[in-house]
């Protein structure tokens, strides 16, 4: 595995900074290197464009959150493997507030010049979730069917993150965590009492 660089880091560090403040559009090269401490040139001879800097940050993280969910599926089994995906990607994005950010509003764009790479990462995302709910829906039920409940858990994991993050920081993951799960569980009109917070 090759060794990033300290100026590519520092370079990586601001435009997620920035990208996570302004937007990806409302981010210069120029700014990138004033927060990196570095110069322009140098920002230019590691990413040669301002799609391939935000392209790496955003691949790096969606690749991560795969990564995450896959090692979640594998630690546990039926329901359990749901919950303990949610509770991996919230704790996740708590981790890594800017980037959690970041992919939120870019993950489902279509007009970027990664949306090739992004949509790869994210169907392996997704598939990961897919995976666990084989055993949890009735036979006969189609792969685009459950990739769609999937879509479903990790949309509503990612912006119920991103809501908590940014208004109520305060609630453990754990509350969070279990606030979408009794949402996605079908209870909601069905008596039991919802999960208390704190």
């Amino acid at each position: 595995m090759q060794r990033v660089s300290a100026t590519k880091e520092a370079i990586l560090a601001a435009a997620l900074e920035l990208g996570a403040l302004h937007g990806i559009s409302g981010t210069t090269m120029e700014q990138v290197a004033e927060r990196a401490g570095v110069a322009k040139g140098s920002v230019y001879y590691n990413f040669s464009s301002k799609d391939k800097l935000f392209g790496e940050l955003l691949t790096t993280g969606v690749s991560k959150l795969a990564q995450t969910l896959h090692d979640a599926r594998l630690s546990a089994s039926g329901f359990a493997g749901v919950e303990a995906m949610v509770t991996a990607m919230l704790s996740l994005l708590e981790a890594n507030r800017a980037l959690s950010k970041l992919m939120a509003a870019e993950i489902f764009r279509t007009d970027r010049a990664w949306q090739e790479s992004i949509f790869a990462l994210r169907r392996e995302a997704l598939t990961e979730i897919e995976e666990a709910l084989v055993p949890l829906v009735p036979a006969g039920t189609s792969e685009a069917m459950r990739l769609l409940m999937a879509g479903g858990i990790f949309g509503a994991t990612l912006m119920g993150g991103l809501e908590w993050l940014l208004f109520s920081p305060q609630t453990p993951v754990s509350d969070v965590a279990a606030a979408l799960l009794f949402t996605l569980s079908g209870k909601l009109d069905a008596g039991p009492t919802p999960p208390t917070l704190g």
